[in-house]
């Protein structure tokens, strides 16, 4: 026994937790795929949620639209026609067929602008239509607010079909060189791999712009028991950040958190490439300047004065006579042992009974 539609819509709101813009049959089937098969869809947020029918309160699948690439009419609009849409998903393209146009390009308006957050400039919709795609516009805005897109890196010059502005200010050029990591390079694939291939020793993660615009790349070299193996990934810069695209889609603020992610998801078994830096082997010796000379300088001779030479005083020993030899029969006698001079003359005089005058004439 089915359930009521009213208890079927509460459960798929429930179970969803998003709001509901637009919801109708229609088929659907992987581009690989020979068969379309055909679904009950129902458009909740950026999310299309399909159902085995209308009465079905759990989905059996779900496309997340939020990563759309790229959303192609594979034929002319036609009324009479049923219309056949490719959308090209991050790990898949999917195909959607409606069997009325009119109902196809409903749902083209309500997917884009719910992606794009913009109501698309070419589409053939009644006025009232219109409203319901501005009205699923306000909602979804309401529930995810816009945010500044991250300042992206510059492009290589080998992706640029011209050269920068030179109008763009200085401060904007260096801050986004600045957002860089320091394993970013400009080349390409091929190259990428090569360095990681030469240069192991210096790392095993590079990352570099891809031919996409605004999209980049990292370049991986991970050992394996069978030999080493290179890997590519896409990086994707949206509104919301950067999105890896792996096979669940993550999102990041930056470049660095990118870097992050991927160190954290290999526990660190691989490295950023750092590009070794050359060291020098031989010391030279630098030349002298010409104004400094290595050499000794020449003593410089200083003239003589030319003064007369200081007369020195004669001390009491060099005025008196050098010391005479003595015989060996005689004996010295100490000064203080010495008679007095003047005593020995006048014992000499006592004796003889005269002296000599300041003449030399002896007196009585």
């Amino acid at each position: 026994m089915s359930l009521p539609a009213r208890i079927v819509h509460k459960r798929r709101a429930t179970i969803t937790d998003l709001p509901l813009y637009y919801s109708g049959q229609l088929l659907k089937k992987l581009t690989k795929e020979k068969d379309f098969k055909k679904y009950y869809g129902e458009l909740r947020g950026a999310t299309l949620f399909l159902y085995k029918d209308d009465t079905q309160d759990t989905y059996t699948e779900k496309l997340d639209l939020e990563r759309l690439k790229s959303m192609e009419l594979d034929s002319p609009y036609q009324r009479t026609e049923p219309t056949i849409f490719t959308l090209t998903l991050h790990t898949e393209a999917v195909q959607l067929k409606m069997e009325n146009a009119d109902t196809g390009e409903e749902w083209r308006g309500f997917i884009l602008t719910v992606v794009k957050k913009q109501i698309p400039s070419k589409i053939q919709l009644l006025p009232g239509q219109m409203l319901l795609l501005q009205d699923a516009l306000d909602k979804e805005r309401r529930r995810i607010p816009p945010r500044e897109s991250p300042a992206l890196p510059p492009r290589p010059a080998f992706l640029l079909s011209a050269s920068p502005s030179p109008t763009t200010p200085k401060d904007e050029l260096d801050h986004c060189a600045s957002a860089l990591p320091a394993c970013f390079f400009n080349v390409t694939r091929q190259k990428a791999e090569q360095m990681l291939e030469e240069n192991p020793e210096c790392g095993s993660i590079i990352m570099r712009p891809s031919t996409l615009a605004n999209n980049y790349a990292l370049t991986l070299r991970q050992l394996k028991p069978s030999g080493p193996v290179m890997k590519n990934f896409r990086v994707t810069a949206t509104n919301s950040g950067f999105v890896i695209e792996l096979d669940t889609a993550v999102t990041v603020s930056s470049l660095d958190d990118v870097l992050q992610y991927i160190l954290e998801k290999t526990e660190y078994r691989l490295h950023p490439y750092m590009a070794s830096q050359p060291y020098d082997t031989c010391i030279d010796v630098s030349p002298a300047p010409k104004c400094i000379s290595i050499t000794s300088p020449t003593p410089k001779i200083v003239p003589k004065a030319q003064v007369a030479p200081m007369l020195r005083s004669q001390t009491k020993e060099e005025l008196l006579p050098p010391p005479t030899k003595q015989k060996e029969d005689e004996y010295l006698l100490p000064e203080d042992q010495c008679p007095d001079v003047h005593n020995l003359k006048l014992d000499g005089w006592r004796a003889s009974g005269s002296f000599k005058d300041a003449e030399g004439k002896r007196v009585h």
